[in-house]
């Protein structure tokens, strides 16, 4: 399958953000460090809600070439963002400080200062081939890129344990939540840094715990499709809070920590006066329940059996959450049409991507089906990439 989606080898990205690197600063980095983008199999917007969820890290990776400064002064250049290069000091980067795509790319050098670890200034570039905008987690891969730099230059020595990759992990949702100001959850920064090959994260969102899960879809037959509709994703407007808000809001008139502990429905329902507050813990619930069961199956060797709980979860994602929208409503019915054994969106919603659990030997078909209705409707083509479970970030190339 080819497109636009195509991951780049470590070797390649390593490349790029090096040239990248001594184009800006004149001199070679002194590594270059590799982070994925992240899909979501199941558990949507759990994660600020104490739930589990079941990410993988994808092949696509942004990279980051990095050197350490004597000082405390902080460069930053983007490809992304070829105008927009950055030049200040640690102290510069904070929450209201910077905005944009430095928020995401300096914020970890703040939170970790922060979290009590002696820093120094730097010079960074960063390059990526994880679909912007797309609801795959391009800017956790920035922060946790830049973060794993950070790390071993700075001799954190967080990066050499599951343990230090958690800390590295709240460093950069603090990063996201209070210097870029996103108010997110902790799901996309734990795929990104605590994945392993060949398994998905099962991730519990109350003690930031970690289970890998083997997700072998290839001896099952299967393929997993990703599909970028290119509607307009961000998660900065407002939506993606008020729901965060609702939520805490019913867990406060519930009187629990998190709405993990509900564990009667139909009574939580009958105390939420607010019907929209009782759609956001009809779906949190619901879906906590439908990930335990993905679980269960993928660990009996059942994997051909969870499409139906990839389908209801769509199906409460854009009814009681309504964080759906046409292109992923209608990329989930093309892929189910075509032969998908279920297919529901991803990440935050609003736009973004749908992901499809399909026939090996069906992939393209159905990929081709799911274009045919965007061509249909005059939307732009979607992005179709094949996922397979990924490794989490590390250094990809030395000086």
């Amino acid at each position: 399958m080819t497109g636009p989606l195509l991951a780049w080898s470590d070797a390649e990205g390593a490349a790029r953000a090096g040239a990248l690197f001594t184009a800006a600063f004149g001199a070679p980095p002194d590594g270059v460090w590799a982070s994925p983008g992240r899909v979501n199999l199941i558990g949507e917007h759990v994660d600020y809600n104490g739930g589990l969820c079941l990410p993988m890290a994808l092949p696509h990776r942004t990279f980051a070439a990095v050197r350490r400064r004597d000082d405390d002064v902080v460069r930053l250049v983007s490809s992304l963002a070829p105008d927009e290069a950055w030049a200040g000091t640690l102290g510069g980067i904070g929450p209201g400080l910077v905005g944009g795509w430095v928020g995401y790319a300096g914020g970890p050098a703040w939170a970790l200062a922060q979290a009590g670890h002696a820093l120094g200034g730097f010079d960074a570039a960063i390059d990526s081939c994880v679909p912007l905008g797309s609801g795959l987690s391009s800017s956790a891969a920035v922060e946790c890129a830049v973060a794993l730099a950070l790390d071993e230059l700075f001799v954190l020595g967080l990066a050499g344990s599951d343990e230090g990759r958690a800390a590295l992990a709240a460093a950069c949702v603090r990063a996201e939540n209070e210097v870029a100001g996103a108010p997110t959850g902790g799901m996309d920064q734990a795929a990104s840094l605590r994945a392993t090959a060949g398994h998905a994260l099962l991730l519990d969102t109350v003690d930031h715990s970690v289970a890998q899960v083997p997700f072998d879809l290839t001896t099952a037959g299967l393929a997993l499709l990703v599909i970028d509709t290119r509607a307009e994703h961000a998660l900065v407007d407002g939506q993606y809070a008020a729901r965060r808000a609702a939520c805490h809001a019913a867990a406060a008139r519930l009187g629990v920590a998190t709405l993990r502990e509900v564990t009667d429905l139909d009574a939580a329902l009958a105390a939420l006066p607010d019907p929209v507050e009782q759609m956001r813990v009809r779906h949190v619930v619901t879906e906590i329940a439908r990930v335990e069961q993905f679980v269960a199956l993928v660990g009996e060797g059942r994997v051909r059996e969870v499409g139906p709980l990839m389908d209801a979860s769509h199906e409460s994602l854009r009814v009681d959450y309504e964080v759906s929208c046409d292109e992923l409503d209608v990329a989930v019915a093309a892929a189910r049409a075509a032969g998908a054994l279920g297919a529901r969106m991803t990440g935050g919603g609003f736009g973004g991507s749908a992901i499809a659990l399909v026939e090996a030997g069906r992939a393209d078909a159905v990929a081709a089906e799911v274009a045919q209705a965007f061509a249909e409707r005059g939307w732009r083509p979607p992005g179709i990439l094949l996922a397979s479970p990924s490794p989490g970030g590390a250094r990809v190339a030395s000086p």
